[in-house]
């Protein structure tokens, strides 16, 4: 039986070139989404890209891609900034051919982002652009509500980021 595309899997250190060009096309297409501008990572060198693709492996941390044959199509990560906050959902992308409920791409990766996180919490917290308006759509679609928690966002054009969270059981 094939095997349903795209494949769901964690990225691993020896996936740092195909981690680093994700990254750059996701700064790209939506640069207020990631916390880090495009010169900043494209400045980055191989150990960077290398610890960054490790994060897939690593504990405390996930990093998990979408691949349809050759091509990185989505990524999802978490992480679990302090034992308080539980974990986080971060890099959220979908390449834009890809968007939407057909492909279903967006919810594989949730799917195994939200395993992921149950191993540590039973929720799973999220910060988002308050400018995104699509992003916040999509997160509300998918069972994340607001909290009512903001802070402000570190890079230019300003803003807030704002807290949303998903119960997870």
């Amino acid at each position: 039986m094939p095997r349903p595309e795209p494949l769901i899997r964690t990225t691993t250190e020896a996936d740092w070139k195909q981690v680093r060009e994700l990254r750059l096309e996701m700064l790209r297409d939506t640069p207020i989404a990631f916390g880090e501008t495009l010169e900043h990572a494209e400045a980055q060198g191989e150990a960077v890209w290398r610890l960054r693709a490790a994060r897939g492996t690593t504990p405390g941390q996930t990093s998990i891609v979408a691949i349809d044959r050759d091509r990185w199509v989505g990524h999802m990560g978490g992480w679990i900034p302090d034992a308080a906050s539980g974990p986080l959902l971060v890099g959220v992308y979908v390449t834009p051919t890809y968007r939407g409920e057909r492909r279903g791409v967006s919810r594989r990766l949730l799917e195994a982002v939200e395993e992921w996180a149950l191993e540590h919490d039973d929720a799973l917290r999220l910060e988002v652009h308050e400018s995104n308006s699509r992003a916040i759509a999509f997160y509300e679609k998918l069972g994340f509500s607001l909290t009512g928690h903001s802070r402000a966002y570190d890079l230019e054009p300003g803003g807030l980021e704002l807290e949303m969270i998903k119960r997870l059981r």
